[in-house]
């Protein structure tokens, strides 16, 4: 009877303990308080980084769950670490059920913000940014959530990562909303990912605006169901400034988007255009690879009322094979949509599954162009098919993601 008693006296009192509010402010102290706050906070607690400039040596670790870091503002609060002397990245969280919103993080030697195996997620408000311009020696990547869970991301910005901006990798369950992607490799790259949203954003002078990838030799793989719609992919034609041997070193200036051996991928209601190479491509993952478990071709990709503006005006012939093989099978006459047309052999021969095929339907004016590979690999006939009359059939909308809200 007494230790039900004392039972029930520690749960009432835990529903009265206090969650605690840690500020820093600006000053020579920031970093250690920031960095101490951050290892003694518990479940429920939060810290506000007042507004000002905070010039950081060391990076930033979070491990506790349920916790809030915010600032006054992605404008006001700003953690620097161009002086930066240690760490991967400007802040590591490795927790579940984490805010951060409200500031910005700049000129990290690594990634800006990278979040591991997190459960739950969200990232409000944010700046990363790489203030020097496009640069190879730019960390990689801005926002960079990777193997988690409920992963969302609303009203950020993210400039000059030398891979991509906002990117979300080997994860379930995604919303990226609202925000830009600017003068980045990758505006925004959805990679080996499950249920993703991706809409209301704007990505614009990057090298390739939006990328929805699926790459071997990682412990997720067979990335589907990505939703692309209502975002403003204009005007991506900055120069590829990635390291050499990065993957997206590949992606030639100017491309919209580019979906890589993803399945049920929808693209609808976005304004794609002014792009130097190509609005959208869909291709095989054509590099060699050991992995057997490993499924290199694009299926059920549906593309349907888009609004495109001008592309292959301008196209990157330096960069990677894309723009020059798309180049010398269209004899400069660049299309706004490519397929590669490259298939598993029994379907090259038999034809692919219906309800595998790519949807076209309802994108006004727009060109197309695929690869007719048989005949592309035997120099007979017609190696290019310009027609999408086979493809146009009614889209089967994929559902809406939804997270489960923890904030």
């Amino acid at each position: 009877m007494k230790k039900t008693k004392f039972l029930i006296f520690c749960s009432l009192f835990s529903l009265f303990v206090s969650t605690k509010d840690y500020v820093i402010n600006p000053g020579p102290d920031a970093y250690e308080n920031l960095q101490e706050a951050m290892i003694l906070m518990n479940a429920g607690d939060s810290i506000l980084i007042k507004s000002g400039d905070y010039y950081f040596e060391d990076s930033l670790s979070l491990d506790v769950d349920n916790v809030v870091i915010r600032g006054e503002g992605l404008n006001s609060t700003i953690l620097n670490f161009e002086n930066q002397k240690s760490g991967a990245q400007g802040i590591l969280v490795t927790s579940n059920k984490v805010v951060l919103k409200d500031f910005a993080v700049i000129d990290a030697k690594g990634d800006a913000i990278k979040v591991i195996g997190a459960d739950g997620i969200a990232m409000i408000n944010l700046r990363t940014e790489w203030t020097g311009g496009p640069k190879s020696t730019n960390g990689a990547y801005g926002l960079y959530p990777v193997e988690s869970k409920d992963v969302y991301i609303d009203g950020c910005i993210a400039i000059g990562a030398s891979d991509a901006g906002i990117y979300v990798g080997q994860s379930k369950n995604i919303i990226v909303k609202n925000s830009q992607a600017m003068y980045n490799v990758a505006g925004i790259e959805i990679e080996n990912s499950y249920y993703a949203d991706v809409f209301n954003n704007k990505a614009q002078h990057n090298t390739g605006g939006i990328l929805v990838f699926d790459l071997p030799d990682l412990p997720q793989q067979g990335g589907h169901h990505v939703r692309v719609f209502n975002n403003e992919i204009t005007n991506n034609n900055t120069d590829n400034f990635a390291p050499e041997g990065n993957i997206v070193g590949e992606v030639p200036r100017g491309t919209g988007i580019i979906v890589q051996a993803n399945s049920q991928v929808e693209i609808f209601k976005n304004n794609i255009g002014e792009n130097d190479t190509v609005n959208i491509a869909v291709v095989s993952y054509q590099l060699e690879t050991e992995d057997k478990d490993y499924y290199p071709h694009p299926s059920k990709i549906q593309i349907h009322n888009n609004s495109f503006g001008r592309s292959g005006f301008d196209p990157d012939l330096d960069t990677g094979d894309l723009s020059k093989i798309l180049f010398s099978l269209s004899d400069g006459d660049m299309p706004d949509i490519f397929w590669d047309g490259v298939l598993p052999l029994k379907q090259m021969i038999f034809g692919q599954p219906d309800e595998e095929k790519l949807v076209l339907k309802h994108n006004g004016d727009a060109t197309f162009l695929s690869i007719q590979p048989i005949q592309y690999m035997l120099s007979i006939f017609d190696p290019v098919n310009r027609s999408a009359e086979e493809f146009e059939n009614d889209p089967s909308p994929l559902k809406e993601i939804v997270i489960n809200r923890f904030w």
